[in-house]
C-alpha cells in the first residue's frame, strides 16, 4: 500500500526531480527503494513575499514498506478503486439537450453503461463556433445562435477553462482523467488550481464528441429546443426548430445559463421554476505585472505562475456580498452576448496565461428583492435590462461601457486601457448600475486594497457589465433528480441552477446520467 507525503516544499525554478529524496527522507528510507512517485497536489505558497515556496503532496511506492510507520505529514492511502458500470440494454430514447459540461458528462457517464443518446445543440460545432465569436469581437456582428454562450461546450469554452470546484464528490478524479484523456494538459490531475485554457478546451471538445460518436451517439448541431411533448404524465418527445419532431423517453436538459428562451419555454409548459439568486457587476482589468507584485513581492522568480487572487467583502447591514470571480491570469476581456441589443462581457485566457493583462470580474450579489415581480423569469429580466443599458452606454455597435479604476471610485482620473473587443466607450459607470450595486462594489473596492495593496491603480480599467455569473433561476428537481412537475425531465448543470462552473457542472451531468441508468436497472 503506498504512503502520501504532504508538504514537501521546493523553491522556485528547482526541478522536481529533487521531490523524489526529499520523499526518501521523509519517509526515513533510501531514494533507491523508492519504486514509484507520483505528483498528487502541487501549489503556492506565497503568504511570505520573500520565502515563496512550491508546496507538493506525493504518493510513494516502496519495494518494502514494513519499516515505514507513518505519522505526521505521513499516511498510508489505498489506490482508488475504479468505478464500476453495469451494461444496462435498453430500448429507452434518451435526448441529451445541451454541449456544454453538463451534457457532455451525462453523454461520456451513459456511454459507460452501454447506453446512447440523441444529443441536441442549438449552437454550432466549436470550430464554426470560434469563427463565428472571432467575427463578432472584430466587427460587432452578433449571431444569436453561435456566440460565447451558445454553442459546442458552452460557455466554458470561451473562458479561462477553471476546474476549481468546491464539491466534494468522488466523481472529481474521474472527470479530470477523462479531461486528459482528451487532451486536456496532465497537470490538471494534480495542480491545486487547474485549468485547461480556452485554446486546449476547444481540441478537448472535439475529442469528447467525436469519441461519443464512436460510442453510437448521435449529435445534431444548430437544433434549438422549441417544445416539449408529454403523454400519460411523462416526457414523450420533442420539438426542434419549431417544425421537428423527435420522439424522447427521458430528457436531460442542459441549456447553459443564458438559455432564456428555454427558461421561457419552460414557464409556459408549466415546468416548476423558482427565481434564485446571482451577482451583477463589472470586469476589473490590471497588468498582470502589477498583479505579480501584488502576490508575489518584488523581483519573484519567473518561473512562477502568472498571479491569482479572489477577494470578498460582506456588508453585514444590507446583507450584500461583493467579489471577485472567475479570474483570469494573462488573459482578455472578451464580448459575451447572446442577444441583440445587449452587452455582456466576461472574461477568457489560454493555457499558457502569457497575456499582458489580468482581468476578474467584480460583482455583487443580487436576489428577488431586487427582481420586479414574482415571475420566475424576473431574473432574466433583471439582467436583461442591465445588458440593454449597458448596449446604449457603449453608443451601438457592441462597444462596451469602460472608465477608469480610479474614477469609478472617485479619486480622479486613470487611464482606460481595456482588451475588450470590439472596443469601449468611456462612460460614468456608477450611474449605469442599480444604487445598492454600485455602492457595494465600492465598499468592496476599497476592501480589496486593504487586502491588496495596489489593487487600487490608476492603470486599472474597469469594463462592464458582467451580468451571466450563474443562472438566474432554477428549474426544480426532487430528490431522484426528476423535474418535480414533468416526468422524464432531467434538469442538470449550471443552467438549471444546479452547479457553477465547468466541474461542477461535469458532476452534476454524471450525477444525472447515473441516476437514470440506476432507474434503467432497477426496470422502473
Amino acid at each position: 500500500m503506498p504512503f502520501l507525503l504532504r508538504n514537501l516544499t521546493l523553491s522556485p525554478g528547482v526541478e522536481e526531480s529533487a521531490l523524489r529524496p526529499l520523499a526518501a527522507a521523509g519517509l526515513g528510507v533510501r531514494e533507491s527503494e523508492i519504486t514509484e512517485l507520483t505528483l498528487v497536489k502541487k501549489g503556492v505558497d506565497a503568504r511570505k513575499k520573500g520565502a515563496i515556496k512550491l508546496v507538493y503532496t506525493v504518493r510513494v511506492s516502496l519495494a518494502d514498506e514494513s519499516r515505514v510507520n507513518p505519522k505526521g505529514d505521513v499516511t498510508r492511502v489505498e489506490p482508488p478503486a475504479a468505478p464500476r458500470f453495469p451494461r444496462l440494454l435498453s430500448s429507452e430514447r434518451i435526448v441529451i439537450v445541451g454541449m456544454g459540461p453538463a451534457g457532455l458528462f451525462a453523454a461520456l457517464r451513459l456511454a459507460e453503461y452501454g447506453l446512447t443518446a440523441r444529443i441536441l445543440e442549438r449552437g454550432r460545432d466549436v470550430d464554426r463556433r470560434a469563427k463565428d465569436v472571432s467575427r463578432f469581437w472584430r466587427l460587432g456582428e452578433l449571431c444569436a445562435e453561435s456566440n460565447v454562450q451558445f454553442g459546442e461546450g458552452g460557455a466554458g469554452t470561451f473562458s479561462d477553462g477553471k476546474l476549481t470546484t468546491r464539491v466534494k464528490d468522488a466523481n472529481c478524479g474521474w472527470v479530470l482523467q477523462r479531461l486528459v484523456d482528451f487532451g486536456a494538459p496532465p497537470e490538471i490531475l494534480y495542480a491545486s488550481k487547474p485549468h485547461i485554457g480556452t485554446d486546449r478546451l476547444r481540441a478537448v471538445v472535439r475529442g469528447i464528441r467525436e469519441r461519443l460518436i464512436a460510442s453510437g451517439f448521435s449529435v445534431g448541431f444548430e437544433q434549438r429546443l422549441t417544445g416539449i411533448g408529454m403523454a400519460a404524465g411523462r416526457v414523450a418527445s420533442v420539438v426542434v426548430n419549431e417544425t421537428g419532431e423527435e420522439p424522447c423517453d427521458t430528457l436531460v436538459l442542459a441549456p447553459g445559463h443564458s438559455a432564456r428562451d428555454t427558461y421561457a419555454l419552460l414557464h409556459a409548459i408549466g415546468v416548476n421554476l423558482e427565481q434564485k439568486p446571482f451577482a451583477v457587476g463589472l470586469r476589473v482589468e490590471h497588468p498582470q505585472p502589477l498583479i505579480n507584485e501584488i502576490q508575489y513581492g518584488r523581483n519573484a522568480h519567473p518561473s512562477l505562475p502568472a498571479a491569482e487572487y479572489f477577494q470578498a467583502y460582506n456588508n453585514e447591514r444590507t446583507g450584500r456580498s461583493a467579489y471577485s470571480f472567475c479570474m483570469c491570469p494573462g488573459g482578455v476581456v472578451v464580448a459575451s452576448s447572446s442577444e441583440p441589443g445587449g452587452v455582456v462581457v466576461n472574461g477568457m485566457s489560454g493555457y499558457l496565461r502569457n497575456g499582458p493583462f489580468a482581468n476578474s470580474a467584480l460583482v455583487v450579489t443580487v436576489g428577488p428583492a431586487d427582481f420586479a415581480g414574482a415571475s420566475p423569469l424576473a431574473g432574466v429580466e433583471f439582467q436583461r435590462e442591465l445588458e440593454r443599458r449597458a448596449f446604449n452606454a457603449g453608443g451601438g455597435g457592441y462597444l462596451a461601457p469602460a472608465q477608469s479604476l480610479m474614477g469609478f471610485l472617485g479619486k480622479g482620473n486613470g487611464r482606460v486601457h481595456a482588451s475588450y473587443r470590439p472596443g469601449v466607450t468611456e462612460y460614468d459607470l456608477v450611474s449605469l448600475l442599480p444604487a445598492p450595486v454600485a455602492a457595494t462594489l465600492r465598499e468592496g473596492i476599497e476592501y480589496f486594497d486593504r487586502k491588496m495593496r495596489g489593487f487600487i491603480s490608476a492603470e486599472a480599467t474597469l469594463t462592464g457589465v458582467e451580468t451571466r455569473t450563474s443562472a438566474p433561476l432554477r428549474i426544480v428537481r426532487g430528490e431522484d433528480l426528476q423535474s418535480t412537475s414533468h416526468n422524464g425531465l432531467y434538469p442538470t448543470g449550471e443552467g438549471a441552477g444546479y452547479a457553477g462552473g465547468i466541474m461542477s457542472a461535469a458532476l452534476d451531468g454524471i450525477r444525472v446520467a447515473d441516476a437514470i441508468a440506476a432507474r434503467i436497472a432497477a426496470g422502473r
